[in-house]
């Protein structure tokens, strides 16, 4: 068995290799979508708590900051891979996954509380911000069927299929990251 054979074994999740492609598509877009559709109902149709504790105050600087970090691994992973460096790249690629997966996890939990948020800013940057949150929002619901999607072929041995699907899971994984950070400041300017 030569080297990169011995790679891809260790990397590969026996039980994940033995889910046919359309199954695990299937379910990672049943599981997408329920995600985004309970996001919206805690957005735009769910009541509000008539109070709220200090610390939902918090969560939009902490997810301003898990988003941050998870683009920083992001990054750290795609030049892990520039490098053929598989294992570092997998590990930045995990923990992106566990801070991205926090940000949502904090991010539901904020907007439970709090629901939509409104932006009170007027002026040019009421279309700027706009701007950014649509293209935020539509690329966020693409963004977890993504993710899922690439780790499911990276880890049921199918890597050229993961590379290709990860072309596009990176610019839309960072975009999402990104635009969630300036979404962040530019909403704490005018709050």
């Amino acid at each position: 068995m030569n080297m990169e054979s011995s790679l891809n074994e260790q990397l590969t999740v026996k039980a994940l290799k033995e889910i046919s492609v359309p199954k695990a598509i299937g379910a990672i877009l049943l599981i997408s979508g329920a995600a985004f559709l309970f996001l919206i109902y805690l957005l735009y149709f769910r009541e509000t708590a008539d109070a709220t504790a200090s610390w939902v105050e918090k969560l939009p600087a902490l997810n301003a900051l898990l988003n941050s970090v998870s683009t920083i691994l992001i990054v750290a992973g795609y030049l892990a891979i520039r490098r053929k460096n598989y294992i570092v790249h997998m590990r930045f690629m995990l923990m992106a996954f566990v801070t991205s997966s926090l940000f949502l996890i904090s991010y539901l939990v904020y907007h439970n509380f709090v629901g939509h948020t409104p932006f009170p800013g007027e002026g040019f940057v009421r279309p700027v911000y706009f701007t950014i949150l649509i293209s935020h929002i539509i690329l966020s619901a693409f963004v977890v069927p993504l993710v899922l999607t690439s780790y499911y072929f990276a880890f049921s041995g199918k890597f050229k299929t993961h590379r290709t699907v990860s072309k596009w899971t990176l610019p839309v994984w960072l975009y999402v990251s990104i635009t969630g950070v300036m979404i962040f400041f530019i909403l704490n300017a005018y709050v």
